[in-house]
């Protein structure tokens, strides 16, 4: 199963908001971090976003919202951006992992 497809299920079998599943915060923390990588490397390999929604087969105001993590824009949408600019799959989930890192962090200060 690739990435982008298990990110997918996951967020469909664990919507925002669900008891058992990923929270609306947790979510939109993840989109912005996904979005700052994407502004970040989209930046770092001087493409344009018009050059990048062409790849994606997207506007580039889509583009533009991806970056501000508009949550109108799916978290696969933000993959496929990163995946196009190169991103592997192991980078993807360090973006993501590093939300979880620093939630573990700052619970360790609050009880240290």
């Amino acid at each position: 199963m690739s990435y982008m497809t298990y990110l997918a299920r996951v967020c469909r079998t664990r919507g925002a908001g669900s008891r058992s599943g990923v929270g609306a915060r947790e979510v939109g923390e993840s989109r912005a971090l996904l979005a700052a990588a994407l502004k970040r490397r989209r930046g770092v390999r001087e493409v344009t976003q018009v050059r990048l929604a062409a790849v994606l087969g997207s506007s580039q105001s889509r583009v533009a919202k991806m970056e501000a993590a508009d949550p109108t824009v799916s978290l696969e949408l933000l993959v496929r951006g990163l995946v196009a600019l190169g991103a592997t799959r192991a980078e993807v989930g360090r973006i993501v992992g590093a939300r979880r890192a620093a939630a573990l962090a700052a619970d360790h200060s609050r009880r240290g």
